[in-house]
């Protein structure tokens, strides 16, 4: 099995992997680490939308909320985006639409793919393990802010693709990969201190939404295995 990785949604298309593949997207500040969240807590499901109108839609269905833009909560959401918002008090049981500035429109994107699992590094060992019983090649997918490369969802996809590679079953196919395993090199020693570069770390602390940051690169507190498929996200761990 081959693992290659995509550093933005706009790149996708090109990707050399073309069959019989899995899309890990990763969007750690905060989609992916927020859908973690809101499994390792009791959701019953999450239902990804592209557009703020299909939220709109469902929110008028009775459906509970999920959504922002620029990372600012909409004043008609339920919620906004941090892994915080989504207690057991609040979501246990109970079914989410969720629709995202990078996160949800990348998922949408990746629609094509065998299987969509969402990761992050409160599940990145979890997921691994998943990745390898599952036995298909594997394309990280990092959303990005708008298109663009991002630091924090390149960390990720070097730190997970370092613990697939390390399987005798997978293989590197691509210099992206190679890359983002340098890059999670880098900076895993002093990961709070890389942080600082982020844009996405400051725009966060602009909104005052940064307190969020230390649990999204807390590995491995929790082992759910997030999926989309059928158009829901179900938990597979």
């Amino acid at each position: 099995m081959t693992v290659e990785v995509c550093f933005t949604p706009k790149l996708f298309g090109d990707i050399t992997t073309k069959d019989n593949y899995i899309v890990v997207l990763a969007d750690i500040l905060r989609a992916t680490t927020s859908i973690c969240a809101a499994f390792q807590n009791g959701v019953k499901e999450i239902i990804p939308v592209a557009t703020l109108e299909q939220a709109k839609e469902l929110k008028s269905k009775g459906y509970l909320v999920a959504s922002e833009q620029d990372g600012k909560k909409l004043d008609w959401a339920d919620f906004g985006n941090s892994a915080f918002n989504f207690t057991a008090e609040a979501i246990g049981g109970k079914t989410l639409v969720y629709c995202t500035t990078n996160g949800t429109r990348a998922l949408e994107i990746a629609k094509s793919a065998s299987k969509i699992a969402m990761g992050a590094f409160v599940n990145i060992t979890a997921l691994s393990e998943w990745l390898v019983r599952e036995k298909l090649n594997v394309v990280i997918l990092c959303s990005g802010w708008k298109n663009k490369f991002c630091l924090e969802d390149s960390l990720f996809a070097g730190a997970l693709a370092e613990k697939l590679l390390s399987h005798p079953g997978f293989e590197n196919c691509c210099d992206s990969t190679h890359a983002s395993i340098d890059l999670w090199n880098i900076a895993r020693t002093g990961l709070p201190d890389y942080l600082e570069k982020a844009a996405h770390r400051h725009r966060l602390q602009k909104l005052g939404l940064d307190d969020v940051i230390p649990y999204s690169f807390t590995p491995d507190s929790t082992k759910v295995i997030p999926v989309f498929e059928g158009g829901v996200i179900l938990d597979k761990g």
